[in-house]
């Protein structure tokens, strides 16, 4: 089978930012044809995307913050082969969508693992790593790295009128893949850190509430799902890389992943009895 040809499409104005990204994709990408397309001066990430993407001419794409590290010698071959079955792949998700927010549907419906770089460490947020190593059944997924097929990108493209700042574009366009009939997916055996964890502030909410009036109807079906303020998941701290990927294992994700589900349990238990003594 002849190797695919890959465009990354990074959003960026930081120069050193946008310079070490680009050189990991290009030492994660050796194995297969690519190019590296910047924008410099994107109005916002759905602008900068879709500009990149007519820019572009490979059969893959990954749009790509400029902050992030994959510390996966085999991420090319993984991507080429999960998006043989997949339309559409990312680090983080959910398989219920309510609101604007991914994580907002709670630990049952979150999926992927992603480390963040913090105060001279590393802390790793465990979302849910079952199945491993892709959780399929997936409706949007967050955009620090998204990986598509052309034609998908092509198909949905990325709602830059809606969608004018920095906020948001992600949970639109692969919403509106999985609500166009496409096939999501969370990596979980992919080792990643994000030098960000976002900012979910005023303007992040007046965009969620555009999103929100967007999809009204798609949403609808989850109406009246509880919801939590803040990404919930198992947490841990890590002093290094080599740590970290120590940890990055199936079996030491998927216990944390229960442990923490029954910690979970048991606080709330303790909680109930505590008001019940309290009545």
């Amino acid at each position: 089978m002849n190797a695919p040809t890959f465009s990354v499409i990074i959003c960026s104005i930081d120069p050193w930012k946008f310079a070490q990204t680009s050189q990991c994709y290009e030492s994660l990408l050796a194995g297969f044809p690519h190019e590296i397309i910047g924008i410099h001066d994107a109005r916002s990430l759905a602008e900068g995307y879709n500009r990149g993407l007519a820019q572009s001419s490979g059969q893959l794409l990954i749009f790509s913050h400029d902050d992030i590290l994959i510390l996966d010698p085999e991420f090319g071959p993984k991507i080429h082969q999960r998006l043989q079955n997949f339309d559409l792949l990312g680090f983080s998700g959910t398989s219920r969508l309510v609101n604007g927010r991914w994580y907002s549907a709670g630990d049952d419906w979150i999926h992927g693992v992603v480390a963040h770089q913090h105060r001279g460490g590393i802390n790793l947020s465990l979302y849910g790593v079952s199945p491993w190593p892709v959780v399929d059944n997936i409706q949007a997924i967050d955009g620090l790295c998204m990986m598509a097929r052309r034609q998908v990108a092509l198909e949905t493209g990325f709602d830059a009128l809606t969608f004018d700042a920095f906020h948001l574009y992600d949970l639109d366009f692969s919403y509106s893949a999985w609500r166009a009939g496409k096939k999501l997916g969370v990596c979980c055996d992919i080792p990643l850190i994000h030098a960000s964890t976002g900012a979910y502030d005023a303007k992040h909410k007046q965009y969620a509430d555009r999103f929100v009036a967007k999809h009204a109807a798609a949403l609808a079906a989850n109406a009246g799902c509880p919801t939590v303020r803040q990404p919930d998941g198992a947490g841990g701290y890590f002093s290094s890389h080599h740590a970290l990927l120590a940890a990055w294992q199936p079996d030491i994700l998927q216990r944390a992943a229960l442990a923490h589900q029954r910690f979970k349990t048991l606080l709330g238990s303790a909680t109930s009895e505590q008001a019940d003594t309290e009545r």
